[in-house]
């Protein structure tokens, strides 16, 4: 029976080192505080909201959230970022994705202010990740797939990690984050030629695909470390599933993260640490002047 890496163990840590640094900028007069722009109301963002809200009472983190009707217009939330950008007080900035179909997600992108951006929405922060340079920070999701390994002690320097799933928000920033650690990455996606067979040959395997149950027995081999990302609602079980057949899984693997419980709540931790990192950078640099 494979061992299952749940998430917990992973935020709790993070969370906690989050907690003792906000204490400290508090002795400086420095609250970490984090804007949350939130347009509509899905009901997987308000879930997400309240889980944020959760987790950064916790770490010290002050919460402040900017909603928007679904139907506003893009001029009001330029406003609210413009806002966000020009407010000492405000430390990072999470803007709920995607946006309404008639919203510019490119436009705030390059209108968010980069030492706000906490997720990764940013061209900057893209370029810092791909170059390993520069202050940017690493989308919340793909660095928790680094910490969860990093927790349990998977060796990755000259692992072999195959990572299916190509998004700029997951796959393809794992990718460099992954190579950053010394493993020998192998990129796939829903295109790949023989897909289960790279699965098979990896040491390690990130699923980032978005299909329910897409990598089963025929993909998977002993001693293998699976990081599942995937977040699908299976209608027949009426219950979240991830993108590896766990059943399948449990038989073969030596470890895999479930859904829920895996790498969900590692996310929210590591955008609290983002939070407070970014505090601590304004403060330091406020402290130069």
């Amino acid at each position: 029976m494979a061992e299952l890496l749940y998430g917990a163990p992973v935020a709790t840590a993070i969370t906690e080192d989050c907690a003792g640094r906000a204490g400290r900028l508090a002795n400086e007069g420095v609250t970490p505080t984090l804007a949350v722009v939130r347009v509509g109301e899905r009901a997987d963002d308000l879930s997400y909201e309240r889980g944020l809200m959760k987790r950064a009472e916790k770490a010290g983190v002050s919460v402040r959230r900017v909603c928007l009707p679904e139907s506003c217009s893009q001029t009001r939330l330029m406003d609210a970022v413009a806002q966000i950008n020009e407010d000492a007080s405000v430390h990072g900035c999470l803007v709920f994705r995607p946006l309404p179909a008639l919203l510019d997600e490119g436009a705030l992108a390059h209108a968010l202010a980069p030492s706000k951006d906490v997720d990764c929405l940013t061209p900057a922060s893209l370029v810092s990740v791909f170059s390993g340079a520069g202050e940017g920070f690493a989308p919340c999701t793909a660095e928790a797939v680094i910490r969860v390994l990093t927790h349990y002690g998977v060796p990755l320097a000259g692992a072999n990690v195959t990572v299916v799933g190509r998004s700029l928000v997951i796959g393809r920033p794992v990718a460099m984050m992954l190579q950053a650690k010394d493993a020998t990455v192998t990129m796939c996606h829903s295109k790949t030629a023989d897909l289960e067979r790279h699965c098979r040959e990896a040491d390690v395997l990130v699923l980032a695909m978005g299909r329910a149950r897409a990598i089963g027995a025929d993909a998977l081999r002993a001693g293998q470390v699976v990081v599942d990302v995937g977040i699908n609602w299976d209608e027949k079980a009426g219950r979240l599933v991830g993108d590896l057949d766990a059943q399948a899984a449990d038989a073969i693997v030596a470890a895999y993260t479930p859904v829920p419980r895996g790498v969900g709540s590692v996310t929210t931790a590591v955008l609290m640490d983002h939070v407070v990192t970014a505090a601590e950078r304004a403060l330091s640099h406020v402290s130069q002047r």
